[in-house]
């Protein structure tokens, strides 16, 4: 029997696949198939999101934009993020260098 479940709760069910790195869980949790999860994962790449788009070509094309945007405010976001790390890790290697000699 086919359900129809909330963009939002595909959403959400996608997010804690992402932040627990376990789909077989997060199916159990939400008693829902993994095959299932596994399309919604699959549809959220090809589109960028579980929402689907509108048949207007105008209101299509609004939103597109509005995704393109959003992922590339996402992109800035885990850019600095990765600089941030990676000065890190060049402090912490100075430090272990200093203090330790060889």
């Amino acid at each position: 029997m086919a359900k129809n479940y909330s963009n939002e709760f595909k959403e959400q069910v996608l997010r804690e696949c992402r932040e627990l790195d376990n789909t077989a869980l997060v199916a159990r949790r939400h008693e829902v198939s993994r095959n299932t999860i596994y399309t919604w994962q699959r549809k959220a790449k090809e589109n960028g999101s579980v929402k689907p788009l509108s048949r207007d070509r105008d209101k299509r094309v609004k939103e597109i934009k509005k995704r393109l945007k959003n992922m590339s405010t996402e992109n800035d976001q885990l850019k600095r993020l990765l600089a941030d790390k990676e000065l890190e890790l060049a402090i912490l290697r100075d430090l272990r260098d200093q203090s330790d000699p060889q």
